[in-house]
């Protein structure tokens, strides 16, 4: 695919069966069944060629389209660490409370 940089190669493939694959699948073998209803045809026998179709199109379009997100997501991390080891005054270390330093004393009421 032309739209992810070279530089998103060397990030591992995602799982073949990921969250936009299987969404972007279902939609597309949906509206397969939604052009055989609309065309007054059996939904689910007419045109399964055409629905396997829809739905590898769109698993195909889902797959390239989570490499896209895992490539964004990996260069705003690599850019956020990248601000953090520039600039350490910002991201100074807090002390650390205990949990009975933070809440304060129980007194019931009665």
């Amino acid at each position: 695919m032309g739209f992810i940089p070279e530089e998103a190669k060397s990030l591992p493939p995602p799982a073949v069966a990921n969250r936009n694959s299987v969404w972007l699948a279902g939609v597309g073998w949906c509206s397969a069944m939604l052009h055989n209803a609309i065309n007054h045809r059996p939904p689910l026998k007419s045109g399964v060629h055409r629905q396997f179709l829809m739905a590898t199109i769109g698993w195909f379009i889902g797959y390239h389209l989570t490499k896209y997100e895992n490539y964004t997501y990996a260069r705003l991390d690599r850019d956020m660490n990248e601000y953090i080891r520039l600039h350490p005054e910002e991201f100074a270390a807090k002390e650390k409370k205990t949990f009975a330093e933070i809440v304060e004393p129980f007194h019931p009421v009665r």
